[in-house]
């Protein structure tokens, strides 16, 4: 048998290659066929919220766990974050409100990662800005820095109206070190109830002046304390605790510390997936 020449290996490479984008396209095409089928189901069911926070951050974390080979996991996870968001627009037009006060360049970055560039960007020079246009548009999202308190105050307070947009996510939703859209953002929304995931809750709790005991006793029940920001009556904390608790446990767990706090629930978000912590794949495990 006659030994292919390096130009035809390539050649068949190159056609192999070919009809891998092909079928690619062809599966994008039949993802938008499936898409508008659930347009129409869902308009004869009065609509809903496109949005599934949950289910996207399940997709991501199958995705990181079983990616291999030399394609970079950031590449694989910004092209499927484009195809959700993108579908998702497709399904009923929003648009994305960010808090650039702190700089816009990360805050773009995580923009355009998460949500492509058919989503409409709308900047804002801090959280109070992203929280009124969110709160005035049904249907778009709001992404605030976690840090966002040095220049927005206790951004969170304004969350605890029963009406309010409240926290949805957190992103991105895989982290790693090295994540080139890695700052660390909630993402807020209105009319989400139906698919909200509690695996972290969030509260606004205000008390009248910070205590050393209250990291040690929250960390007792498995929360955090996130923020902490002084207005005109004290102290307004933004506090993480796990879904599962009931719904009296942070208030038993602060009586002994600060008296009666007033604790406000304004959101929750999927349990991070820290991928610099997970197993590689056996086909990244060598014999030594």
């Amino acid at each position: 048998m006659t030994e292919q020449s390096p130009a035809d290996v390539l050649n068949e490479l190159r056609v192999d290659i070919d009809r891998i984008d092909a079928a690619m396209h062809n599966l994008l095409i039949e993802r938008g066929g499936i898409i508008e089928r659930l347009i129409a189901v869902k308009s004869r069911q009065g609509g809903g919220s496109a949005f599934r926070p949950g289910r996207e951050a399940e997709m991501m974390r199958r995705i990181a766990e079983r990616h291999r080979g030399p394609l970079p996991l950031d590449t694989v996870e910004s092209i499927w974050r484009v195809i959700i968001a993108t579908f998702t627009f497709v399904q009923a037009a929003y648009s994305v409100h960010a808090d650039m006060a702190a700089g816009d360049a990360a805050m773009r970055d995580s923009a355009r990662f998460h949500f492509g560039f058919t989503v409409p960007l709308v900047p804002h020079l801090g959280a109070t800005g992203v929280i009124e246009a969110v709160n005035r548009a049904n249907g778009d999202l709001g992404m605030i820095g976690i840090d966002a308190e040095a220049s927005g105050g206790a951004w969170w307070a304004r969350l605890t109206e029963p009406d309010a947009p409240k926290v949805i996510a957190r992103l991105p939703f895989v982290e790693r070190s090295d994540h080139p859209a890695g700052l660390p953002v909630f993402v807020i929304a209105r009319s989400t109830s139906v698919a909200a995931v509690r695996d972290v809750v969030l509260h606004s709790v205000s008390v009248e002046r910070w205590r050393d005991g209250l990291p040690a006793a929250i960390g007792a029940i498995g929360g955090s304390i996130i923020g902490n920001v002084g207005d005109r009556i004290g102290l307004v904390l933004l506090v993480a605790t796990p879904g599962a608790l009931p719904p009296d446990t942070l208030a038993d767990t602060l009586r002994p510390i600060v008296g009666e706090a007033r604790i406000a629930e304004i959101g929750s978000h999927a349990a991070r997936f820290d991928y610099d912590t997970q197993p590689l794949p056996a086909s990244f495990i060598f014999p030594s």
